[in-house]
C-alpha cells in the first residue's frame, strides 16, 4: 500500500516515497514532505547539473554543492544552479 504526502514541491497530495532517499536529518525530511514525482523531477535536475558543471562525486566540494542545490530545489526559493536545458517543443 503506497502513502500519501503533501508535496512541499508540487503543492498537491500525491504518491510518497517509499524510504527516505538518503541517510540523516535530510532523507527524513525529503520522506516526509516529498512525492514520488518530485523526487523523479529532482534526479532528472540532478543529472543536468552533474552533465553540465561535470562535478565528479568523488569530489567532496561536488556533494557539497548538490546538496545545496537539493535543499532550494525543495524547501528553498526553488532557485537553483542555471543549466542550459531546454525542454522539447511540442
Amino acid at each position: 500500500m503506497s502513502r500519501t504526502v503533501h508535496c512541499i514541491k508540487l503543492g498537491t497530495d500525491a504518491e510518497g516515497l517509499d524510504r527516505p532517499p538518503l541517510p540523516g536529518p535530510m532523507g527524513q525530511r525529503i520522506f516526509e514532505n516529498v512525492s514520488k514525482q518530485a523526487w523523479q523531477g529532482w534526479i532528472e535536475h540532478q543529472t543536468r547539473l552533474i552533465n553540465e558543471y561535470r562535478l565528479v562525486l568523488a569530489d567532496a566540494q561536488s556533494r557539497r554543492f548538490l546538496s545545496q542545490e537539493m535543499e532550494r530545489y525543495f524547501f528553498g526559493d526553488g532557485k537553483t544552479a542555471e543549466t542550459g536545458y531546454v525542454p522539447p517543443s511540442e
